[in-house]
């Protein structure tokens, strides 16, 4: 999963980039509406983290602006203000959450991994492949009920490949869900992380290579 962290508070908003990273969610970020505009038209964000106040464009705006143009985006927004009437209007601009500061970093991941679920039609709680179970809430992967240990960036792939449900996944997607704006393009890590994913996964392979086209899962639980 990729967000987008917009917020004008430079501390805070690298704050939250750090948590989300964390939490084995890649995590772009920038400090006003208009870079926020322009970041969304690059890349492909499941959720935005979306402060109200902002200079340059108002948040209001931004958020005008994402739902017309980029519906499967997901917003949460973010405002020091917390009567009724501010989260009404917030949520009335197309806002699908509402979070008013201060809050808690373990609240936003978890409303975050909510709009990720609702944005999957239809998808579980916990994604099942091939013996292999994946808990993005608790940030847990068994294999045959047997604990997996992961780093947050083989976490964030393996996510991205069983999303897919079997489908190909082009390593350029993959680059795009699992990495943040900094990564390089040409490097080989996205292979490197499939072949230490396929290790720390076991025996049967459950990860297949797709030559040309890039990688899924396989096999039956």
């Amino acid at each position: 999963m990729r967000v987008l962290v917009v917020e004008d508070e430079i501390f805070l908003a690298e704050a939250i980039q750090t948590w989300l990273r964390r939490e084995a969610i890649a995590a772009d970020m920038v400090h006003d509406g208009g870079a926020a505009i322009e970041q969304v038209s690059i890349n492909d964000y499941d959720v935005v983290v979306l402060d109200r106040d902002l200079p340059v464009v108002h948040g209001d705006e931004v958020c005008k602006q994402l739902v017309a143009g980029h519906p499967s985006i997901r917003i949460i927004m973010l405002t020091a203000a917390r009567r009724l009437d501010d989260k009404v209007t917030g949520l009335g601009l197309g806002a699908d959450d509402y979070l008013a500061k201060p809050f808690e970093f373990p609240e936003l991941v978890a409303r975050i991994r909510a709009l990720q679920r609702r944005n999957q039609e239809a998808r579980p709680p916990v994604l099942e492949s091939a013996g292999v179970s994946l808990d993005a809430f608790r940030r847990e992967v068994t294999r045959h009920g047997h604990f997996v240990k992961l780093s947050r960036k083989e976490f964030s792939v393996l996510e991205v490949l069983m999303l897919a449900g079997g489908g190909v996944v082009s390593a350029e997607t993959i680059l795009e869900k699992a990495w943040d704006e900094n990564a390089d393009p040409f490097t080989n890590t996205i292979r490197v992380t499939i072949s230490t994913l396929r290790k720390r996964l076991g025996e049967p392979a459950v990860i297949q290579t797709v030559p040309g086209c890039g990688y899924r899962m396989i096999g039956t639980s």
